[in-house]
Parts: structure tokens; C-alpha cells; sequence
């Protein structure tokens, strides 16, 4: 078995390491992620000048480039072996709801999904790596399920961990996404040469929180497991749609 693991928060991130320490007697490892952080990087791919791959001296291998771009090269040319399996994480904070637009972490082990392999995106809610360890664990409990008992053709789960103590935690939950309330606003500074620039402002707070959301899951103290597809037609609204444009033909 091999795995190819990436992240968004760069190559020495203490989630990717921790990670990457959990899974090694479980297969093969590869580590392709990104030189620097590119969160919110989404599934952004550079296109525009050509991408440097370099080796660390743990065996990492980094990309000057997007997490996307990291699962890209490694599946189109650099590994010379197709993964049985792509994860991506640990990350420094949570991806749910509306988060996973513009997740790095999650495009990274979508980049994966989308050549046919079953990928896992991996992210511990509360910044600042507290109860790291309970991440780690429910990781590697996914991952030896996976790959012991494969939930069944190329699956893309987002997975989400709370930030307890592993004796704290009530278990995992399948769910949905959630849906946060808009951004905040931005936040304005000068540069030294008085210049005004912007910051973006923090995520809204969360607007469904029902039950079955990852939102919820979270909030009882549950790891949350969520099916992603990368289908974005809106079914529902097509025939609709159908009609609305053959007006242009009548």
C-alpha cells in the first residue's frame, strides 16, 4: 500500500508531521506538500511559471506551489506510481460548511479525488494544535479502516476533529455540510508608505448548526465525517433553467 500525503500549511507543519509519524507502519509514504502556507489556496493551480521540487532532510518533498498543485505533479509525473490512497492534513483549524470552497487542505485530497483515488482531508478545529493527539489518532483509525475495508470506489471524505482530550471524545458522526453566515468585514491598514491595504475578515459564525451537520457533530463532541462531491450542477433548478434559456430560441 502506498500513501501520498499533503497539506496546506506547508511542508514543516506540526499537523503534517504528527500525522505523517501515525501512519508509517500502516503503508508506503510519500510526502508531497507545499513549501509555505496556502490557506484558503482552494483548489488553485499555478500556471503561470514553472514549479521547483525540492527535498527536506526528513524524506519531504516540497512544491513552491499550491496544495493542489503538489497532488497534481504527484500524481501526473513525479511519483511514477499511482497512491492507493491521498490524505491531506493535519490541519490548523476547522473546514466545514462553507470552508471547504477555500480550503487548501480539503483541494489537496480533492486534487486526489479527481484522479479516481479515495482521498481523506484532515483538519482539527481550534487553532493552535491543542489536543493534537486526538486528531492524530482518529486519522490513523480512518485511514487503517480505509484501507482494510475501502468505503467503496474513489471517496472524498472531509473529516474534522474537536479539540478534547481522546478520553473526551463521543465518537464519530457521518454528516452534512453546515453553513456559516457571511465573512466578516474586512479589516483596513496602512502600509509604511500610506498606503491603504486589506485584510480579510475572520469566517462568519456558524448559520446552520443543525442536526446532522458537521457543525453539530462538532459542538457534541464528535468527529465529523463528511462526503464531498465535486458535481457543483444544481439539479434541482435545471429544468428550470432549461426552459429560461430555450425563451432565447422561441
Amino acid at each position: 500500500m502506498h500513501i501520498l500525503v499533503s497539506n496546506d500549511d506547508g511542508y514543516n507543519a506540526r499537523g503534517l508531521e504528527a500525522l505523517v509519524e501515525a501512519l508509517r507502519d500502516l503503508a508506503e509514504i510519500t510526502v508531497v506538500a507545499p513549501e509555505v502556507n496556502h490557506s484558503g489556496a482552494s483548489n488553485s493551480l499555478t500556471l503561470t511559471r514553472p514549479l521547483a521540487v525540492r527535498h527536506a532532510p526528513n524524506g519531504f518533498i516540497y512544491v513552491n506551489g499550491t496544495p493542489s498543485d503538489c497532488v497534481h505533479i504527484a500524481m501526473t509525473g513525479l511519483l511514477g506510481v499511482r497512491p492507493d490512497l491521498v490524505v491531506s492534513g493535519i490541519n490548523n483549524g476547522a473546514n466545514m460548511g462553507d470552508d471547504t470552497l477555500y480550503s487548501g487542505t480539503v483541494a489537496a485530497a480533492a486534487e486526489g479525488y479527481l484522479f479516481g483515488v479515495p482521498s481523506l482531508a484532515f483538519s482539527l478545529v481550534d487553532k493552535g494544535w491543542a489536543h493534537l493527539e486526538t486528531a492524530v489518532d482518529a486519522a490513523r483509525r480512518l485511514v487503517a479502516h480505509q484501507l482494510a475495508q475501502p468505503a467503496g470506489g474513489a471517496v472524498l471524505l472531509n473529516v474534522n476533529v474537536p479539540n478534547l482530550p481522546l478520553d473526551q471524545l463521543r465518537g464519530m458522526r457521518a454528516t452534512r455540510l453546515g453553513k456559516r453566515h457571511p465573512s466578516q468585514p474586512v479589516i483596513p491598514a496602512s502600509t509604511p508608505y500610506g498606503e491603504t491595504v486589506y485584510w480579510i475578515g475572520p469566517a462568519g459564525a456558524a448559520n446552520d448548526a443543525s442536526s446532522g451537520t458537521d457543525f453539530d457533530a462538532i459542538e457534541q463532541g464528535y468527529v465529523s465525517v463528511t462526503p464531498l462531491r465535486l458535481d457543483l450542477t444544481d439539479q434541482a433548478r435545471l429544468g428550470h433553467i432549461t426552459q429560461w434559456v430555450g425563451h432565447l430560441c422561441a
